[in-house]
């Protein structure tokens, strides 16, 4: 069975679930909810509060705890036959930081023998046999394999927690030569709001605060405060622009696929732009995930 994770900054996707990355560790199972993880003897749950970032997810289990949430979360309304399950996972990576930390990340998650876990109440065993690792943009980007192939030349710029990942397609196929991962997700501008808005109106916002805003959701914080969100949302997506322009990404003469969270986020900014010619955006923040799946499933059928 292969179960496809997208381990971003800000939240975990798989094809069907989105949460955010934040856990909670406990010394005693938690009486308050029922979506508790028990495994090697310790009990976490998942937290509305996001883990700092990490470049480098292996630094300890907390990422493979999530991925267990996210393994739990996908066998959850499944019928499973006696035995383990036996689990390929296929995962992905920043372009810029696959070749560096692909074999390491693979290594990290794949745990030998059974692995064994309780989520919800339900006793899991499961057997991790391959990690499939490809770059993020890239996989999300054969969900619309008619449309990448037509254009002679295509950027995929993936607007993720941390960072925004920017490839290059040629007819369809990715240019090596030219990936690039920029520290400028929407962690980095959240940050930057909050430090503002508390100290012009010493109100102490949330990421989910500025989400809301930026959505048009319902909100309780007063309009002036709203307007700053939505002008610093704004100020962002142009940093990122042009941070792409100092690349050489010219998105006035070759289309753009906006990918990611952030992107949707940002998207009345981007389209706005004069910088942007013609822009397609994805609606989904499960993409990646989805295009990890198809990708190894397409792999393992050639086998």
């Amino acid at each position: 069975m292969i179960i496809a994770i997208d381990h971003g900054n800000y939240s975990i996707k798989t094809p069907h679930y989105v949460f955010m990355a934040g856990l909670s560790e406990h010394t005693v199972r938690p009486l308050v909810t029922d979506e508790v993880l028990e495994y090697q003897g310790r009990f976490w749950t998942l937290s509305g509060r996001r883990l700092s970032y990490m470049r480098d997810k292996t630094q300890d289990d907390r990422y493979f705890i999530l991925t267990l949430f996210a393994i739990g979360k996908e066998l959850a309304n499944k019928e499973l036959g006696p035995g383990p399950v036996d689990i390929e996972l296929a995962v992905g990576l920043p372009p810029e930081h696959f070749g560096v930390l692909k074999e390491r990340f693979a290594g990290y998650l794949k745990r030998e023998g059974v692995v064994h876990f309780d989520y919800g109440g339900r006793a899991l065993d499961v057997v991790i046999g391959n990690v499939m690792v490809y770059p993020q943009a890239y996989a999300a980007a054969v969900l619309q394999s008619s449309q990448v192939l037509r254009e002679p030349n295509l950027f995929l710029v993936d607007i993720g927690g941390y960072t925004t990942d920017v490839l290059l397609l040629r007819r369809g196929r990715p240019d090596l030569q030219f990936c690039r991962s920029l520290e400028s997700g929407i962690i980095t501008m959240n940050n930057e709001i909050i430090r503002k808005i508390g100290a012009q109106y010493d109100l102490r916002l949330e990421d989910e605060h500025i989400s809301a805003v930026l959505r048009g959701n319902a909100s309780l914080l007063p309009e002036e405060v709203q307007r700053e969100i939505r002008t610093e949302a704004e100020n962002h997506a142009k940093d990122i622009l042009d941070q792409l322009r100092e690349l050489q990404v010219d998105l006035r003469v070759n289309p753009v696929r906006f990918l990611g969270g952030g992107s949707m986020l940002l998207k009345p900014f981007l389209e706005a732009s004069p910088l942007v010619a013609r822009a397609v955006f994805s609606d989904s923040p499960c993409d990646n995930a989805i295009g990890y799946e198809i990708l190894a499933r397409a792999a393992l059928n050639k086998k």
